[in-house]
């Protein structure tokens, strides 16, 4: 018999050979029918896998993360095969799951998928979803499966093949279907019951612009019909808050070819909430004690090379420059220029813990099939911070900064947020991390401490740490319930040692600080972004980059109009008046349309009363009131920084 020990600490006992489905179905039939796949042994598995020794199980359904990506990682397999149903021939690359759904990448040849195709795509999948196939894994020696895609002349899964270590090949078979893919698997196609397939795009090969471009195919599947029209009306109300659409339509921001991709040029609308976001970051970061540095654009290659990004973080900065037989970099983060401001002065430990703050401005380079919008560029404006502390000041700091976090989301009216905390992965120290295993495991348990101490919602994700510590990726979600990579909070155990950073101890003796990256506001880009889409536009009054529209109803209130204005300017209002020579409905219309929070409109009776009459964007009127009480409610609701 083998112990198979539960989420909750309780134990049973089970012949070997069972299956997670098995122990579902010991529990109860209820249960057995909700089950996608398993963790075993913290190891995502078929819920059909034979378990053949003890083992902790958890067994995961749609509610869990690794569930839904197990679901939709197998529809992308039954899109697959009806793909090679409809385009036989077809050759496959990779079909992943991604945060909503899945995809499938495809060389057709000459042939071109069309949105019809789309449709019967649709058609035949649901058909295939009806016949319940099991999904069979089968492990295939290396040998055998080259001569599988050898014989089908396929050269993208003989290239994935290249890199995969025999012994560990399994193919997945369901219906008339066979893929080279590591699994897991729901546990048949019956599971599937709504299917909706979403976009047709181009995805180079490999991401290389120099290979052949393939077709992707996006979709996305539910357990029910229900959860999938749910899902399609919010992907309705998401194109209408896209924020590349309403970045154009408000005059946020644009992109130019001559200017290069990835490279956002910000408007005089989208410049105004870039300074008042920094306003906020600056009196938020001074009142906790943060000073404020300047670092330049550019650094030598020794820079880079002692920090250890050339080694871990080539692929992303751009090639270097060479100037009189030296190689400088553009920037890509911040860090190693504050370890040189750290280590310019002798430090003690009075001097700790040390806050340096810098809006600085740094560059990547993302793949040009990477790059969307906003949210990936190649230009960012990073609401960057590094905390240097002592192993004792640690917890507090930390701490500190995940209150900042929820100050921030308190502003934006960002209700729903988890904080992922990014381990690294024991089997690659020395490639992917510093090889240090003592101090990984040291500083997890710090951040992992401090998260459940405070009450953090978090959530634990293996392999995916900075090179030289753990971090917190912040996960939020817009109002229409969207999710967004916000910022990390990192912590570095190695960077303090690489650049000798050292302060004096209450003992006289030398210690290295540890060091706190972080970026509560994240980069003005991808937050920008995000806050176009979670309020559709419609910033509240302190971040809406016109405040007020001031609407005559004819010329002769003109002058009424250019007083009120003037007062409203002295009080630091942004506001404009609406001068043309047109119906009042019409300006209150393209005022509406423009997003302005506020709407005065001014006629006979305002002026004789002195009052201003008032709209709200979205709500209509909201009465009359004198132009300074008028004045003083809106200036408290910026200065504030109220919701509305």
């Amino acid at each position: 018999m083998i112990n198979i020990t539960f989420p909750d600490g309780a134990v049973r006992q089970y012949e070997p050979g069972v299956t997670a489905l098995d122990i579902a179905k010991s529990i109860s039939e209820g249960l057995a029918r909700k089950v996608l796949a398993a963790s075993v042994n913290n190891e995502v598995w078929d819920a059909t896998r034979p378990i053949t020794t003890d083992a902790n199980l958890k067994l995961l359904t749609w509610d869990d993360t690794d569930g839904k990506s197990t679901f939709w990682h197998s529809s992308a397999h039954l899109m697959a095969e009806a793909v090679e149903s409809i385009f036989p021939g077809v050759k496959f690359w990779v079909g992943p799951a991604i945060d909503k759904g899945f995809y499938y990448d495809m060389d057709l040849g000459d042939r071109k998928i069309s949105e019809e195709d789309l449709v019967a795509l649709e058609k035949k999948m649901n058909e295939l979803a009806k016949q319940g196939n099991i999904y069979i894994r089968k492990e295939i020696p290396k040998s055998e499966a080259v001569s599988y895609f050898a014989e089908k002349g396929d050269e993208y899964k003989l290239d994935l093949l290249q890199n995969l270590e025999d012994g560990k090949i399994t193919f997945y078979t369901q219906g008339n279907f066979t893929d080279l893919c590591r699994g897991p698997h729901i546990p048949n196609t019956g599971f599937i019951k709504a299917i909706k397939l979403t976009n047709i795009a181009g995805a180079y090969w490999k991401g290389d612009e120099k290979n052949k471009q393939l077709t992707r195919i996006y979709g996305v599947t539910f357990p029910n019909q229900k959860e999938l029209d749910e899902y399609l009306t919010m992907l309705e109300e998401a194109k209408k808050r896209d924020h590349r659409k309403l970045g154009k339509e408000l005059g946020i921001f644009t992109m130019d070819d001559d200017i290069g991709p990835g490279l956002p040029l910000w408007m005089p609308n989208g410049t105004i909430i870039i300074e008042e976001l920094e306003k906020l970051a600056k009196e938020t970061e001074e009142d906790a004690g943060y000073k404020r540095v300047v670092t330049p654009h550019i650094a030598k290659e020794n820079l880079y090379l002692t920090s250890g990004h050339l080694p871990y973080y080539q692929d992303s900065m751009y090639p270097p420059m060479e100037l009189d037989g030296t190689k400088y970099y553009l920037k890509a983060m911040n860090c190693p220029h504050h370890h040189k401001i750290f280590s310019a002065e002798p430090k003690s430990y009075k001097d700790l813990p040390l806050r340096l703050a810098e809006y600085g401005t740094c560059y990547r380079y993302e793949q040009s099939g990477e790059l969307f919008g906003l949210m990936r560029v190649r230009c960012l404006h990073m609401n960057d911070a590094h905390i240097y502390c002592s192993k004792e000041q640690f917890a507090q700091e930390f701490k500190a900064v995940n209150d900042m976090y929820l100050k921030y989301f308190k502003i934006f009216g960002i209700d729903k947020y988890v904080m992922r905390l990014s381990l690294h992965d024991p089997e690659k120290l020395g490639q992917k991390y510093i090889n240090e295993p003592e101090l990984w495991i040291e500083t997890e348990e710090m951040v992992r401490s401090v998260l459940k101490e405070t009450g953090t919602p978090f959530v634990e994700v293996s392999g995916e740490g900075a090179f030289y510590g753990p971090k917190i990726d912040v996960q939020i979600w817009s109002a229409i319930g969207r999710e967004f990579t916000l910022a990390t909070n990192q912590v570095d155990f190695a960077q303090g040692r690489r650049f000798n950073l050292e302060y004096t101890t209450k003992d006289n003796q030398s210690d290295v600080p540890l060091i706190i990256h972080r970026a509560p506001l994240g980069t003005h880009e991808r937050f920008i972004g995000f806050l176009l889409e979670h309020y559709a536009g419609k910033f509240p009054a302190w971040l809406a980059p016109l405040q007020v529209k001031i609407l005559p109803i004819s010329d002769k209130f003109a002058p009424y109009a250019t007083e009120v204005a003037q007062k409203l300017r002295k009080a630091k209002v942004r506001v404009e008046i609406d001068e043309r020579n047109e119906k009042i409905g019409k300006k209150i219309r393209e005022a509406e349309l423009s997003k302005v929070p506020y709407m005065l409109v001014i006629g006979e009776k305002e002026v004789n009363e002195g009052k201003v009459s008032i709209r709200r964007q979205g709500k209509g009127d909201a009465g009359t009131q004198l132009v300074d009480e008028f004045i003083n409610n809106l200036t408290d609701e910026i200065t504030n920084r109220k919701a509305e």
